[in-house]
């Protein structure tokens, strides 16, 4: 008999994990999914990415609000459930709620635990400079991503990698890793290996820390803008013929060129940072698209000789 599943999970990230569950034959009792939020310039109310693929398929779907009710894990023990897959939810799970489904919860993290445990872990191995990865299904506990790990698979990041692309990529890796984990399970063949090293912490990204500061190196600050793309975006203040104006950029290049920080050594918006320099390549004004460098700058010329705070 197939196994009787939840799943528990909120943005795009969590999408392609839910499809594969279903095209492998899984029985979904339930998804749970954040409730509907206000989204957009005319914040009108959205339903997660799970939510909507999840009625396309035709699924039911609960959104609490908080998943420490009694109410709210009463109505997950009822389902009788054999195990609750969790991608990205986004709500700690409480011991009771991790208990009630006969094997547990099982959860697909973004790092190679137990560096980057956390809620922004494919961000801060970018902004880190880190050169690889994971995927992995871990057993959960109440403990934040310390369960041990039953299914791995390493990613390399590449240079060029936002976390927009990263995230994509892993998002379509981990869902590959379910079936896998659950036909393991069903046969009582799953190995739990816990966690070993010294653990670093993916903290949620904070909106002070998007702003470039350009006393740190051209190197750090390329990552830190990768890492940071397509959301929240880092950012700096550049001159206009109005004065200066906020611009997101999404892509920067190191150069071998030395300045005071924050000086503009070009009029190709070539900037100077606490070592090196960083030649900004896509950017995006307040209210406006991303576009490349050149077409930036037809209207907001940037000339050798300012200075950015």
């Amino acid at each position: 008999m197939a196994l009787r599943l939840v799943f528990m999970g909120t943005p795009d990230f969590a999408v392609p994990s839910l499809s594969e569950i279903l095209a492998s034959g899984y029985d979904v009792v339930r998804v749970y999914t954040q409730p509907p939020q206000r989204a957009g310039r005319g914040k009108q109310i959205r339903k997660s990415p799970v939510h909507q693929f999840a009625e396309i398929m035709g699924l039911p779907v609960e959104t609490p609000e908080n998943f420490r009710k009694s109410n709210v894990i009463d109505g997950l023990e009822a389902l009788n459930a054999d195990v609750a897959c969790v991608v990205a939810y986004g709500q700690i799970l409480p011991q009771r709620a991790l208990d009630a489904p006969r094997l547990g919860c099982l959860n697909l993290h973004g790092s190679k635990l137990p560096r980057w445990r956390g809620a922004a872990p494919v961000q801060r191995a970018i902004m880190a400079g880190d050169t690889e990865t994971a995927v992995q299904i871990m057993q959960m506990e109440t403990g934040l991503d310390t369960g041990p790990v039953l299914l791995s698979e390493t990613i390399k990041i590449k240079p060029d990698d936002t976390a927009g692309s990263l995230s994509d990529r892993m998002s379509r890796i981990g869902a590959g890793l379910w079936p896998r984990t659950l036909a393991a399970l069903e046969r009582g063949g799953l190995e739990a290996t816990p966690q070993s090293g010294e653990p670093t912490y993916a903290e949620k990204i904070n909106k002070a820390e998007s702003r470039l500061d350009w006393t740190k190196s051209a190197q750090e600050l390329e990552c830190h803008i990768r890492g940071l793309s397509p959301f929240p975006g880092a950012w700096c203040e550049l001159p206009t013929r109005k004065g200066f104006e906020r611009a997101k950029i999404h892509l920067a290049k190191v150069e071998d060129r030395f300045g005071k920080p924050g000086n503009v050594l070009d009029d190709e918006l070539l900037i100077a940072c606490g070592d090196q320099a960083l030649r900004l390549l896509k950017l995006q004004p307040a209210g406006k698209g991303v576009m490349n460098a050149d077409e930036y700058l037809r209207g907001r010329p940037c000339p050798a000789g300012e200075t950015l705070s």
